[in-house]
């Protein structure tokens, strides 16, 4: 089935001096519902064969204002950090757990939990560490309608790269070194992405009951709906995972499983062989086919 990959899922309006998330709550699962729980026989997904409308979940990143970079402050002078940031399915069944890391430059990221709240998500905890790479900012988030983790694809599109936007709006050099800095940001990556080189996927038993999907790619908005798609088009069911964006690359690693088993040795190479394709042509329309 054909993607276009560029837009399925989430899509992106570009406006000056937006400062918040288009607040229409995400379109509940007609066309797919998906379980990342703990349970490895019954978290899986499930798809419609309909492509993703772009009105399923709109997301609007900020075009940072030319004028907050007008001047050298210190910070301008240093090397920019990697901007990281991870959402992990794995670690907690009730919760999904969030980590942002922009070397020792955030704050509390009020802001940030303020943009989530109205997507309907509670911040149940939060804590923050130091380390050599770093101030780690954490916290587990759940829905208010449920109380429980986030388990929609789309939704959690929509947390990451509402991270994303609040990164490019309060530290607004940090565009140089994320992938939607290229259109939204102040200062555009120096050295984009390329897709071919970039891209990296492994398959490899984890159990007897299910396998590990490790994907490393250049980033792009929409990309975990894109991924989730394309695993269970070709019937591979997504149990839980971990994604996570560091700077202009995205790394997701899934536990994935055929029929309740691990995925047989031929069906990896269909697997491997499906996300290499799409990967590649992420501009590709249904048209083109």
């Amino acid at each position: 089935m054909a993607v276009a990959m560029a837009s399925s899922g989430t899509t992106l309006g570009l406006y000056t001096n937006l400062k918040a998330i288009d607040k229409h709550p995400i379109a509940k699962a007609s066309l797919f519902t998906c379980s990342f729980g703990s349970d490895p026989v019954q978290g899986f997904c499930n798809f419609s064969k309909k492509r993703f409308p772009s009105s399923e979940a709109r997301l609007l990143l900020q075009a940072s204002p030319a004028a907050a970079v007008v001047g050298e402050s210190p910070q301008e002078t240093e090397e920019v950090p990697i901007p990281k940031v991870i959402i992990d399915q794995d670690s907690d069944p009730n919760a999904t757990l969030v980590e942002i890391t922009f070397g020792d430059r955030l704050g509390a990221l009020i802001d940030t939990m303020n943009a989530l709240k109205n997507l309907g998500l509670n911040v149940v905890k939060a804590n923050v560490y130091l380390d050599s790479s770093g101030k780690h900012n954490k916290f587990a988030i759940t829905k208010v309608s449920t109380g429980r983790k986030v388990e929609d694809p789309e939704l959690l599109e929509t947390i990451r790269l509402t991270i994303i936007n609040n990164l490019l709006e309060y530290h607004p050099e940090s565009s140089s070194q994320l992938a939607m800095g290229a259109a939204f940001g102040v200062v555009q990556p120096s050295q984009p992405v390329d897709v071919d080189i970039a891209t990296h996927i492994r398959v490899y038993d984890d159990s007897p009951e299910r396998s590990l999907l490790q994907v490393e790619t250049a980033d792009r908005p929409g990309l975990l709906v894109d991924l989730v798609k394309i695993i269970t088009d070709i019937n591979i069911a997504v149990e839980s995972g971990e994604f996570d964006t560091e700077g202009l690359l995205a790394k997701a690693t899934f536990h994935v499983s055929y029929n309740g088993n691990a995925i047989s040795k031929p069906l990896q190479q269909v697997l491997a062989n499906s996300l290499r394709y799409y990967l590649r042509r992420p501009s590709t329309e249904e048209a083109s086919f």
